[in-house]
């Protein structure tokens, strides 16, 4: 594997101004905030969803309340990028931000369902521009060496709000109203829009004037790839999110999805391959090896984080008994862990200097570890399950922000946004498509062994209907233990998979290159 070479459009300009002191920590806590509400965001409605159906009497829409958000956030990645790109980085930031707290608003004022289903879809508009913005930020206020354990300090941090997002929401529901799910973004965005508002933060390359890019919008955004792009990724969500709950995979609906999702992708290969260099994701840059390599890498990555985050849980509450909030409770140990080594991670990298290292050792970790989650079973110890996330977490936490880092390392300025937008997207895109694959592991697994120890039709169809935690209250005594051995195995087979795109991590890895950090400005 040879040295990278850098040229000098790489590297940050001399003249290039950092920040330092009370103006770096005002962005860099501001920002973090940013990224901890919009990961909240996603997954704080999973416990209200019961009080909100209920308020609107609106069963059949519970699927959009989940999907409608992180549809609307995955598809506009690539724009975002764009964005960046033209216009200045920390007012396209809070116009994201803005647009972000107009849908929380929307949702927390809701007077029936369609008006929460458009709240949730404009917060997931505005919340497709921070992620991406909060990277290109940090790349534009410290230096190379200093960007990694930012990064991986604000992604370790953001995490949480994965995990304690349900805990919030059933605390607001249970003790005051499912609204403060998403008024309480209100007060704390005020904060951080004020505290960004007066802060500078300088550009690292001339950008056209706004008015300029205005004039030919179509042309710099690229508008017609967007507009062929986004239905395209739509129905290809759509589809993941559908089959195999809603819809039976080979059922005319998800047919469809699927056929018209690669017919509007084919023509936008066309397109993006006519508009070259001004496309909205560049054959060009997709064909650097940072970025393709990032890109994949990324998508092994997020693949672990969140199918941890749904089927730990999962384990605990169907095989060990507990309830919401504890198994919210048991998953701290990867939770924690990850947090620690996000940000120690990023310190060893300034150390160091290669990025290469610790994203094999990564992607090893996530093979091994969730190789030992496919063990668990009834009688798992909690010192086994204790451990294996905590090796889980190390992993995690190691790698989440070196595909990031990577490509910061050997891409122009002027590319960064566009490349961290598609690196964004690839996480996204890998967790709809991995998480599909697992649930659709998951449920025709569970089928199977059920179907072996409850040769009763209607018990088998009543347990089945009876969700994951509902099942205990209809078997008996007797057949208590082949169900949970039954949804044991079926949990255990998804973590084969996981460990097997955590083995895939390892190969993409590789191809990360081997720039020295401490040789940059």
């Amino acid at each position: 594997m040879g040295t990278i070479d850098l040229g000098p459009a790489a590297l940050d300009p001399p003249e290039h101004e950092h920040l330092s002191g009370m103006r770096l920590l005002i962005v860099a806590l501001a920002v973090t905030i940013v990224v901890m509400l919009t990961m909240l965001d996603a997954s704080i409605v999973s416990t209200a969803i019961p009080t909100i159906t209920d308020e609107f009497h609106s069963l059949d829409d519970i699927g959009w309340y989940a999907s409608v958000y992180q549809l609307a956030s995955a598809a506009l990645q690539p724009l975002t990028g764009k964005i960046y790109t033209k216009f200045n980085v920390k007012w396209a930031f809070l116009v994201f931000f803005a647009v972000f707290e107009i849908g929380s608003a929307v949702c927390g004022m809701a007077n029936s369902s369609m008006m929460f289903i458009v709240g949730r879809a404009v917060a997931g508009v505005g919340s497709s521009g921070l992620m991406n913005g909060a990277l290109t930020i940090f790349s534009n206020i410290v230096s190379m060496e200093r960007r990694a354990s930012l990064t991986g300090s604000m992604m370790g941090i953001s995490q949480l709000g994965v995990v304690i997002g349900p805990l919030v929401g059933g605390a607001f529901t249970s003790f005051s109203t499912w609204r403060w799910c998403f008024y309480m973004n209100l007060p704390v965005g005020a904060a951080v829009f004020l505290a960004l508002l007066f802060v500078r933060i300088p550009e690292r390359f001339e950008k056209k004037k706004p008015i300029e890019v205005l004039k030919n919008i179509t042309k710099e955004l690229d508008l017609v790839g967007f507009a062929l792009f986004t239905p395209a990724m739509m129905m290809l969500l759509l589809g993941l999110q559908y089959g195999g709950s809603r819809f039976a995979w080979d059922s005319p609906p998800i047919a469809g999805l699927f056929t018209g999702s690669g017919v509007l992708f084919a023509i936008w290969l066309a397109w993006d391959w006519y508009c070259e260099d001004e496309a909205l994701i560049p054959f060009s840059m997709m064909s650097k090896r940072v970025v393709w390599s990032g890109s994949l890498t990324q998508w092994c990555n997020m693949t672990g984080i969140f199918s941890a985050s749904y089927f730990l849980p999962l384990y605990f509450q169907a095989i060990k008994g507990a309830s919401p909030v504890m198994s919210g409770v048991y998953v701290m140990a990867s939770v924690l862990s990850q947090l620690v080594f996000a940000g120690l991670s990023g310190m060893m990298v300034e150390k160091v200097g290669y990025i290469l290292p610790f994203a094999v050792f990564a992607g090893i970790l996530a093979a091994v570890s969730n190789g030992l989650y496919s063990t668990f079973s009834v009688h798992t110890t909690t010192a086994a399950w204790i451990g294996y996330q905590i090796l889980n977490g190390i992993g995690r936490g190691t790698g989440m922000a070196m595909p990031l880092t990577a490509v910061q390392t050997v891409l122009n300025p002027a590319d960064l946004s566009v490349a961290m937008g598609i690196l964004v997207f690839f996480g996204m895109l890998g967790t709809a498509v991995m998480v599909a694959i697992a649930n659709t592991i998951f449920n025709q697994s569970l089928r199977v062994e059920l179907s072996r120890h409850l040769p009763d039709p209607a018990e088998f169809r009543e347990v089945i209907a009876a969700g994951a935690t509902g099942f205990r209250k209809l078997v008996s005594e007797e057949d208590l233990p082949l169900v949970l051995e039954a949804y044991a195995i079926s949990i255990s087979r998804v973590f084969f998979l996981v460990a097997g795109v955590g083995a895939i991590s390892v190969v993409t890895a590789l191809f990360l290159g081997r720039t020295n950090l401490r040789k940059r400005v």
